[in-house]
C-alpha cells in the first residue's frame, strides 16, 4: 500500500465564522491583496471583511475583476499588482473562480515565469506561494479545501487545472450562512458539482484509504440534504450539510483525481464560458453508462446511495435527481450543435487524456466524441 493525503492545516467551519476573517488574516501579513468577484460587494460580504482587516490594523488592495471560469490573463495581471502593491497575503472571497484565480496569482507573484508552464507542468523545482486565506461562498467547489485551480486561456480556450500543495490556504472561513446569498441558478449546479466530486474520487483508481471515507460521507451527506437545499437555501440543516459535503471532498479529489466527466466538461466551458455544474449534468449521466463496466461494484455503491438499486440504473438515478433539482441539461440547451463535437473531442484528448485514462473504463477519442453526441 503507497499513497499520499493532504488536508489543510486550518478550517473554521460553521455559521458566524465569517467573523473571524479579520483576525485569520492578520496572522499571516500585514497587507492582504483581496482576490474577488463583484458579487462579494454586493452581499455586503467584502465590505464586512474589510472593516474586519481595518480593526485588525491589516492594508489591503482589492482586485475585484474575476469572472466565472477564471482567465489565465486575469491571474497575470493579478500577479503583477501583488509584487506591485507589496502586498504579503492573499484573502480570497467568493465562489470557485477567485479562489481558483487567487491561487495562480499567489503561484506566479511567488515564483515568476508564465502561468502556462505552471498549468502544463514545464515549470520545474520546488515552489512556494504567499499565505492565502480562502473565504467561500458557494457550496461546489471544494477549492478551499485543496491546491488545485482551474483557469481558462482565453486565446486558445483551453481550460485545465494545475495543482501544487503550497496552494492548499492557510486558513479556509467556511460559513454555511454565506452560501444563503446563492441565486437559485447558482446552487444547483455547484451543489452538483459537489456531488460529482464525491463520485468521481470514489470511483477513481487513486482512491486510497483516506480518501475513501471523506469521498463517501460528501455522497452521503448530498444525497441527504441536495434536494433540500435547493428548494429552501434558507433550510439551514441542509446548506450545512452540503457545504460540509463540498469543503471535505475538495480534500479527497485533490489526491484522488477526478475521472471523465471533470475531463470532458472542461472543454465546454472553456469553448462556451457555461457553468460548470450545467455541463457536468449534461454529461455525467451519458458518461456513466459508458463506463460501468469498468467497475460495476462501485457504480453500484453509488447509484444505492442515491436511492436507486444497482449499476444498471446508476445513470437513470443520476437523471432523477438532476430532475428534482431542475438541472435536466442538455448540451444544446447551452449552445452546442454537432459542429462543435470534432472542436470539443480535440480538446478534451489534448488537455484531458490523464483524466479520461483515469476513468474505471478508459475512454478514446471515438468514444468521447459519441458521448458528446448523446448529450446534445
Amino acid at each position: 500500500m503507497d499513497f499520499s493525503f493532504y488536508v489543510p492545516a486550518n478550517i473554521k467551519f460553521g455559521r458566524g465564522k465569517a467573523d473571524l476573517i479579520g483576525s485569520e488574516v492578520a496572522r499571516y501579513g500585514k497587507k492582504a491583496f483581496i482576490v474577488t468577484g463583484k458579487s462579494s460587494a454586493k452581499t455586503g460580504l467584502l465590505e464586512r471583511a474589510l472593516k474586519q482587516l481595518e480593526n485588525e490594523g491589516v492594508e489591503y488592495e482589492v482586485f475585484d475583476k474575476v469572472a466565472e471560469n477564471p482567465l489565465t490573463t486575469t491571474v497575470e495581471e493579478g500577479a503583477a499588482l501583488i509584487k506591485e502593491t507589496g502586498c504579503d497575503c492573499i484573502l480570497s472571497i467568493g465562489g470557485g473562480s477567485p479562489l481558483d484565480a487567487a491561487k495562480g496569482m499567489s503561484l506566479l507573484a511567488k515564483n515568476g515565469g508564465d502561468i502556462d508552464d505552471y498549468i502544463f507542468k514545464r515549470a520545474k523545482g520546488e515552489f512556494t506561494s504567499y499565505p492565502i486565506v480562502a473565504v467561500p461562498t458557494t457550496c461546489g467547489t471544494g477549492s478551499e479545501s485543496n491546491g488545485t485551480a482551474v483557469l481558462t486561456n482565453p486565446a486558445t480556450k483551453a481550460k485545465k487545472g494545475l495543482a501544487y500543495p503550497c496552494l492548499i490556504a492557510k486558513s479556509s472561513i467556511v460559513d454555511p450562512e454565506l452560501m444563503e446569498t446563492m441565486p437559485k441558478s447558482v446552487l444547483g449546479p455547484v451543489t452538483f458539482d459537489a456531488l460529482c466530486h464525491s463520485m468521481e474520487s470514489y470511483l477513481s483508481p487513486q482512491a486510497n484509504p483516506f480518501t475513501e471515507p471523506y469521498s463517501v460521507d460528501a455522497m452521503l451527506y448530498l444525497a441527504k440534504y441536495m434536494v433540500r437545499a435547493n428548494d429552501d437555501i434558507h433550510d439551514q440543516e441542509a446548506i450545512d450539510g452540503v457545504t460540509l459535503a463540498s469543503t471535505m471532498v475538495g480534500a479527497a479529489f485533490f489526491v484522488a483525481g477526478l475521472i471523465a466527466p471533470h475531463g470532458m466538461e472542461h472543454p465546454l466551458s472553456g469553448l462556451r464560458n457555461i457553468k460548470h455544474g450545467r455541463g457536468l449534468a449534461a454529461l455525467t449521466p451519458v458518461i456513466y453508462e459508458h463506463s460501468i463496466s469498468g467497475n460495476p461494484e462501485k457504480y453500484a455503491f453509488v447509484s444505492r446511495i442515491l436511492g436507486g438499486k444497482d449499476e444498471n440504473d446508476c445513470g437513470m438515478t443520476i437523471r432523477r435527481l438532476l430532475s428534482r433539482i431542475d438541472l435536466e441539461v442538455y448540451l444544446s440547451d447551452e449552445g452546442f450543435t454537432e459542429d462543435d463535437v470534432e472542436w470539443l473531442t480535440d480538446s478534451c484528448m489534448t488537455l484531458s487524456k490523464a483524466r479520461l485514462e483515469l476513468n474505471p473504463k478508459p475512454l478514446g477519442r471515438e468514444e468521447v466524441a459519441e458521448i458528446y453526441m448523446e448529450s446534445m
